[in-house]
């Protein structure tokens, strides 16, 4: 079955990691950006489309139909945020994006990345882990919830966090702990998941790199 996708996040490092990976997958037929900026990418599988505010996404619903999963790479750094102004950014927002999603494409798939460590002590740990809770309570087809830990960028990526340039040479340490994938494993397992399931909701580091390959 041919997938078409939506993707947010394109404009960061996850998110540009994931879309790489997928333009290159023969299964996948269209992949639709929603963003508050290009991509900065061009191919014929990719369409984007450009919002000012993801709490306003009236007048593009007819856009968002019909599509067979949502891989939501989007998100911001808790550093220097209070927990309400973390909560809706993080929360409310991905929340938001999802009802809307599932009035146009009650079939799609919903992957949402949150990340290694969610479900802690933290506050940010505790915000992703009521967003996976409150996701997986909505009646999609299916739901995943993916906790990468490192990420090793794909070739061609633009958006790459300085902390990975500088610690590159620890990935194969990491990933040999389970702490690491790439980002091509990530897309790979996202995408996997929504063509043919998962072993379980809510993948670690470990069930993401098995998923993808």
């Amino acid at each position: 079955m041919s997938q078409r996708i939506i993707l947010t996040g394109a404009t960061g490092m996850v998110g540009e990691g994931v879309l790489l990976t997928l333009l290159g997958q023969p299964e996948v037929e269209t992949v639709l950006s929603i963003s508050r900026k290009p991509s900065g990418h061009a191919h014929p599988k990719l369409h984007e489309l450009l919002v000012a505010d993801f709490f306003d996404l009236s007048g593009m619903e007819d856009e968002l139909t019909g599509y067979t999963a949502c891989f939501f790479c989007a998100g911001v750094s808790s550093l220097g945020m209070k927990e309400d102004a973390y909560t809706r950014v993080t929360h409310d927002l991905t929340l938001h994006v999802a009802r809307t999603l599932l009035r146009h494409s009650p079939q799609a798939t919903f992957c949402y990345v949150s990340g290694a460590g969610t479900g802690g002590q933290a506050m940010w740990a505790r915000v992703k882990r009521r967003t996976e809770n409150d996701l997986l309570a909505l009646p999609f087809r299916s739901a995943y919830m993916f906790r990468p830990g490192g990420l090793k960028p794909v070739k061609g990526q633009r958006h790459v966090l300085a902390a990975y340039r500088w610690f590159s040479w620890l990935m194969p340490l990491a990933r040999l702990f389970n702490y690491a994938s790439t980002l091509r494993e990530l897309g790979l397992a996202m995408l996997h998941a929504a063509e043919r399931g998962a072993p379980a909701n809510v993948l670690e580091v470990k069930n993401i790199n098995q998923l993808a390959r």
